[in-house]
């Protein structure tokens, strides 16, 4: 997430009420995940194992919960509980605003587009042109959306990441404030659930096709002319490429790649990166090839034992 304009390291310091080390006029362009950070981003990071990671990330501002050595070009935000303040800096940026109407007055919508009844367009949506959206779709605050898109009844796009920090008094959320970015000639079904990046976009490629009931989390970015069927499930932070299949009842580990035109067969669970241009299944996955061997040969053990006898 990028801030509307360059801010001051003391300036986001006296925000979240903390110490600073560095330079007070070190210049701060945004604030991101560690998976997307950039030059001039805040990264946040609160447990030791996770210290080194994020100092000698892409992020030139760290916000961390010990004075530790700072690295050359970057500078420190010191807080008793990053989580927390980088949840501030999200309210302070990008609060939550209020709708009374169906489709808000800062909302964008392209010529031919036609938008039925009981659909809410938030604040700062912009929807391209000649796109379909049936009723009782939700599109959630500075989504954005190309051209030719498709949206049935009941899908939800930019609901909150799935995100929580365990303490003692329950868990924590953080606090999403990124978008959803649907690119044209995607197609979605009835019932879907498009969760927005925490700081970063959840991206539907160009010409992708999502069936009914699809789930897909926060930060994901899919590419372009893949089809995924129902009842697919799909982590944050996840990346697929182009022209990948996943068929009915798919589900994925967080922070994984499937390579390009990968086919994902029906119930298996993605628990680790894979190549593209094979196909798939089980749980844990494996080649489909080598996986139905495998079901073929334990069909096989009752005459083996037999056998034996």
């Amino acid at each position: 997430m990028k801030f509307p304009k360059t801010y001051l390291l003391q300036e986001i310091a006296a925000i979240i009420d903390c110490e600073f080390v560095g330079d007070a006029t070190f210049p701060v362009y945004g604030m991101n995940e560690i998976h997307v950070v950039d030059q001039g981003d805040i990264v946040f990071v609160d447990h030791p194992k996770y210290y080194d990671k994020a100092l000698q990330s892409a992020a030139t501002i760290v916000l961390i919960n010990k004075n530790v050595a700072c690295p050359e070009g970057k500078a420190l935000l010191i807080s008793d509980d990053p989580f927390r303040d980088f949840n501030k800096l999200t309210n302070y940026f990008k609060p939550f605003q209020f709708s009374n109407v169906s489709i808000a007055t800062s909302a964008t919508i392209g010529e031919g587009t036609i938008i039925q009844p009981n659909t809410f367009v938030g604040n700062h949506v912009l929807i391209g042109k000649n796109c379909l959206i049936h009723s009782n779709v939700s599109i959630y605050d500075h989504t954005i959306i190309g051209d030719n898109v498709i949206i049935h009844a009941g899908t939800i796009l930019g609901a909150d990441a799935f995100y929580y920090k365990k303490r003692a008094e329950g868990f924590d959320q953080l606090i999403s404030g990124g978008r959803v970015v649907i690119e044209n000639n995607v197609g979605i079904g009835a019932l879907c659930t498009i969760d927005k990046g925490v700081t970063g976009d959840t991206t539907i490629g160009e010409g992708t096709k999502i069936d009914n009931q699809v789930h897909v989390g926060h930060d994901t970015v899919i590419g372009k002319k893949c089809l995924i069927a129902s009842q697919t499930g799909i982590a944050g932070c996840v990346i697929i490429e182009d022209e990948v299949t996943l068929w009915g009842q798919v589900g994925t580990t967080s922070g994984i790649t499937i390579g390009t035109k990968a086919v994902v067969l029906g119930q298996t669970g993605v628990t680790k990166s894979i190549e593209g241009g094979k196909s798939y299944f089980g749980t844990p996955v494996e080649e489909s090839r080598e996986k139905l061997k495998q079901l073929a040969n334990i069909k096989k053990i009752p005459e083996m034992l037999l056998k034996l006898k």
